[in-house]
């Protein structure tokens, strides 16, 4: 918890805490810029640190150039000297001073160039030059790589070292071409559109060492950018250092610090590609392990369902008879229901029998054409008559005597 002021209004501040923020405030204030002064009081470190005052007319301040961007440096710096200085203002907090952290130099008198590298820079990028959707990310197993630069330069040693020691199955083509002086951006812009001609890569790599900006100008050339944009096969820009930015790095698909990190970023290293190739092996082994484990649980599964003929006939006969049995006795039941129902209609239909009303006595007389007699004056003397009796049939003739 931070301690409170004697009024309790605001935290306390320690020195590191104070310095700490005006420093922030100063690196988000004052991003990277170009400064212009005199070198004075320069004093080489000799931990390859450079230490100088940059000064003008009316006003100096402190600098601080650390190793690795003092030796990008192709010139001796020296006092009195007009620079231009590539810096981030920042405060060291240990001595709580006001100093600049110089990432790059130039000798005075080159901001001109400088400013044509804007100029151009800023045209080609609203042209949509250098739009990051149509750039294509190098091909992760390049079948050969293509490298244009200088055959007389350390850069192609650097790049042929750097792929023999990482894989050296890549095959390499080179496309000669100058990386400086009248001319070169021409050369550099026809190997890059002879390589799309003859299709021989997958990827190219445009490289060349440090050096100062007017080394590196070939390189900050439109036609060079519209070639490598117009490009068929992605192209990765490697020229300079890390602190080098030319308009080909920003046209390139992919921008490396340098022409070793250029070859190393478009080849996977032999034991990287191995270790990928045990871990396929292993993934693809575990894999087809799992499938014929679940293959044999499935078979596990269909023999549990399998049933052995003589187990299913020996099944199905007890279901035959289980069947028979339940028709024997729904056809018994059945049977019963019909005998029941017949008995019912044979006793209603034996009250309607004619014959048993014979057998309690009474008879039935008929003429002789078959007419029922039902009154006694339906007959006349002499006619025939037939009386059928519970047993047998009567005939007689109608007397009235």
């Amino acid at each position: 918890m931070e301690p409170a002021s004697a009024a309790g209004s605001a935290p306390v501040l320690s020195v590191s805490q104070l310095l700490r923020s005006a420093r922030d405030l100063l690196e988000r204030r004052f991003p990277l810029q170009w400064i212009a002064g005199e070198v004075s009081n320069l004093r080489p470190a000799a931990s390859g640190h450079l230490y100088f005052t940059l000064k003008d007319e009316a006003a100096q301040v402190d600098c601080v150039m650390f190793r690795s961007r003092a030796a990008a440096l192709d010139w001796a710096l020296a006092d009195g000297q007009r620079v231009e200085a590539r810096a981030l203002v920042t405060l060291y907090e240990p001595r709580g001073r006001f100093q600049l952290g110089v990432e790059q130099l130039r000798r005075a008198g080159l901001g001109p160039l400088y400013e044509r590298f804007l100029r151009l820079k800023e045209r080609l990028e609203r042209e949509g030059l250098f739009e990051a959707a149509a750039k294509r990310a190098p091909p992760a197993l390049p079948r050969r790589v293509g490298v244009i630069t200088s055959t007389a330069a350390a850069a192609l040693r650097d790049v042929l070292t750097t792929l023999a020691r990482r894989n050296p199955s890549i095959p390499v083509i080179v496309y000669p071409a100058p990386v400086q002086g009248e001319g070169a951006a021409a050369r550099l812009a026809q190997a890059v559109e002879t390589a799309n001609a003859r299709r021989e890569c997958d990827v190219l790599l445009l490289v060349r060492g440090g050096g100062s900006i007017e080394d590196l100008w070939q390189f900050n050339d439109e036609r060079l950018a519209r070639a490598i944009r117009a490009s068929g096969i992605p192209v990765v820009c490697g020229v300079g250092h890390e602190t080098d930015f030319t308009i080909a790095d920003f046209a390139a698909d992919a921008r490396a610090p340098t022409p070793t990190a250029a070859a190393e970023l478009v080849s996977p290293t032999r034991d990287a590609l191995v270790a990928r190739l045990v871990q396929a092996g292993l993934r693809i082994s575990r894999e087809t392990a799992r499938m014929i484990e679940y293959a044999m649980q499935h078979v596990d599964a269909l023999q549990r369902r399998l049933v052995h003929p003589a187990e299913r006939l020996r099944n199905s006969r007890q279901h035959l008879a289980h069947l028979a049995a339940r028709l024997a006795a729904a056809a018994r039941h059945r049977l019963q229901q019909l005998a029941a129902r017949l008995e019912v209609a044979a006793a209603a239909l034996g009250g309607l029998d004619p014959g048993a009303v014979l057998r309690r006595g009474y008879s039935i007389t008929r003429r002789a054409d078959g007419a029922l007699l039902r009154d006694a004056a339906q007959v006349r003397d002499g006619d025939r008559l037939s009386t059928t009796l519970a047993r047998g049939n009567v005939a007689s003739v109608v007397s009235r005597k």
